[in-house]
């Protein structure tokens, strides 16, 4: 006997038979399926490169803005700095950034199918450490003496990323950060003080300035202060006998020195009297 023929595929009317509800076991399929395909669609996303980047003062900056959209609409850029656009394609483009003097954020955005994504750069200023200063005081100190330095940075920032290292040769005596520096702050000083041993004559004391940027998308920038030396002299009896016999023989070479120039203008002197006197005696 010839039954009439299933409207419905195998697989589907056994899913129909063994739904608890019977008839609404097909709705309920029908929604399962749509929504396990909806799952594997990839988002619709925006990208952007790079994401965080420290960009020395009033210099210009490249923004790569992308998206993983097939056909985009509109795309760009929003800074309110001066933009201009280097190069595009489909679903990209490259942006150059012009003159960037303090910290902001750029925002990449692009529309997909009447949606709008974006999303955004955090760009930061630095200053880097172009000079920075040593001072030794005193730079001749007697052994067991105590010595003071001074190492000044102006004009960088961000303050917080800034680290000064003194040195003597390689060695370090004394490390400062600045991290909780207010955002204004672009001055950094250090003092340290250390006590006058034989050993410091042999090597040259400096001063070392890192700015860290790290942490914003750029590296480590160092400077370096010329280095200086201390002259450490030490009073024990054998070199104060030298002393006094330099002091000594100094003095004796003024007084020599003096005597003869005493001399030298007696000689003259009486030489103009003795002319003077024979010119009086022809006129009488």
């Amino acid at each position: 006997m010839t039954g009439s023929p299933l409207l419905f595929p195998a697989s589907l009317r056994m899913l129909l038979e063994m739904a608890p509800f019977g008839c609404w076991g097909l709705p309920a399929a029908l929604l399962t399926l749509l929504c396990c395909l909806g799952s594997s669609e990839t988002a619709f996303e925006v990208y952007v490169w790079p994401e965080r980047v420290a960009v020395k003062y009033g210099e210009s900056l490249k923004i790569n803005c992308s998206t993983n959209c097939l056909q985009p609409g509109t795309g760009g850029l929003e800074t309110p700095l001066s933009k201009e656009l280097l190069d595009e394609q489909a679903q990209w483009k490259q942006f150059l950034v012009h003159n960037v003097t303090k910290d902001t954020v750029m925002c990449c955005y692009f529309t997909c199918f009447e949606k709008q994504a974006s999303k955004v750069a955090n760009v930061n200023v630095f200053y880097p450490p172009k000079e920075v200063l040593l001072n030794l005081q005193p730079t001749w100190v007697i052994l067991g003496g105590s010595i003071t330095m001074e190492c000044r940075v102006s004009d960088v920032a961000p303050l917080e990323k800034l680290t000064l290292t003194l040195l003597h040769g390689n060695k370090t005596l004394h490390k400062k950060t600045f991290e909780g520096a207010t955002a204004d702050s672009k001055d950094a000083i250090t003092t340290h003080k250390i006590t006058a041993v034989r050993e410091m004559g042999k090597h040259n004391f400096s001063c070392k300035a890192e700015l860290d940027l790290r942490s914003l998308g750029n590296s480590i920038i160092c400077n370096v202060s010329e280095r200086q030396m201390v002259n450490v002299y030490d009073p024990t009896p054998g070199n104060q006998m030298v002393i006094i016999i330099t002091v000594v023989s100094l003095l004796l070479l003024l007084f020599v020195t003096s005597v003869v120039l005493c001399f030298v203008f007696g000689q003259q002197w009486n030489q103009r009297r003795r002319g003077t006197y024979r010119v009086q005696t022809g006129r009488a």
